[in-house]
Parts: structure tokens; C-alpha cells; sequence
């Protein structure tokens, strides 16, 4: 595989972005976390490889706090360091912003649970994605039935404290992980 170019994102990348960021959830727990339009965010990097995007890093920020909202690399392109790459450049523009501590949320895939603490990133708050899609997991989820609305599917979020009768009661329940850092902590 090429070398990369690590840059800034270009609205011509739209496409390709889209489709590097699905292929890189597909295999994870964010795996319907689908979009269509890129959102926008004052922080976009991008890997390129072979004229595609193949990283892509997008950061929000609300002076002196941040949020990773998307860190994900094209399956074929893993294991290269192409996310460190990108989470480096991402941390030193943050920091040459005033940005003093940035978090990162992801649900319970052990390899990105494990790649946020190997980047320094200490894990901080759990809570519950609970997805209610049979009839009786919305009974249980809604606990009023209103006769002129009949969902059909719902997401919810639960205590982790509950997770165990949480779990016991529906059958895809996610960890979503917060990971928090500060960034005048991290080495590059």
C-alpha cells in the first residue's frame, strides 16, 4: 500500500469520506451509525491512500473542551497508524487553539476500547445504547402504549448501573464509553 497524505478535509472528499467511514463501522457496534452528508465540525483530517480517503479524523470544540464526533480508519488500511497519525494532528491543533481536554465516546468494541487507552486516553463514564425492536422490548422500553403512535423500533439510553436487568430484557445493548484526555498530557 501507498504512503499517506495526511490534510485537511476538502468538500470534493465528501464521497469518499462517506464511504470510509462506513466500511470502517461495519465491523464494529456503530456499525448502523450510518450517514449521508458529511456533518461539519471545526477539526476535519483525512489519510488519503491511492487517491481515496482511507482516515478520517472530525473534531468539535467548545473552548477549552473537545470531542472526537469521528476517528476511523478503512478496514484494508488498519494497523499502519494511520488513526495515531491522525488523532497527533488533530491534538496539536487543538492545543495550538487553547483546547485544553478532549473526550471521545465509543460503545464496547474491545479493540477501540483498547486503542483509546493505549493513545492515553483515560476511560471516564458508561452508560447504556439500548435498541428496543420487538413488540415487547418497546412494551418494556415505552411503558405507555399510545394507540395513534405504534413504534416499531426505538433507541434508548439506560443507567449502567442497571445493566444487568437492562440486558436481560433486550437483545442488543451496547456500552457506550466515555474516554477523556488531557491533551497537555499527551506525548506525540
Amino acid at each position: 500500500m501507498a504512503a499517506c497524505e495526511y490534510r485537511d478535509y476538502h468538500v470534493a472528499d465528501e464521497e469518499s469520506w462517506l464511504r470510509c467511514r462506513v466500511l470502517a463501522f461495519l465491523d464494529t457496534a456503530y456499525f448502523d451509525d450510518v450517514v449521508t452528508v458529511k456533518p461539519r465540525h471545526p477539526v476535519e483530517l483525512v489519510a488519503v491512500g491511492d487517491d481515496t480517503v482511507v482516515g478520517v479524523c472530525d473534531v468539535s470544540t467548545s473552548h477549552p473542551n473537545a470531542t472526537i464526533e469521528t476517528i476511523a480508519v478503512h478496514p484494508d488500511w488498519r494497523r499502519q497508524g494511520i488513526g495515531h497519525t491522525l488523532l497527533t494532528h488533530a491534538l496539536s491543533r487543538l492545543r495550538a487553539s487553547g483546547i485544553t481536554t478532549v473526550d471521545a465516546w465509543t460503545r464496547d468494541d474491545a479493540g477501540t476500547l483498547a486503542w483509546y487507552t493505549a493513545e492515553g486516553f483515560a476511560h471516564r463514564y458508561r452508560y447504556l445504547h439500548v435498541y428496543a425492536k420487538t413488540p415487547q422490548e418497546m412494551a418494556a422500553a415505552t411503558r405507555t402504549v399510545n394507540p395513534e403512535v405504534r413504534p416499531r423500533a426505538g433507541f434508548f439510553h439506560a443507567e449502567a448501573a442497571d445493566s444487568d436487568t437492562i440486558r436481560a430484557k433486550y437483545a442488543r445493548v451496547h456500552d457506550c464509553n466515555q474516554f477523556i484526555m488531557d491533551i497537555q498530557d499527551y506525548a506525540d
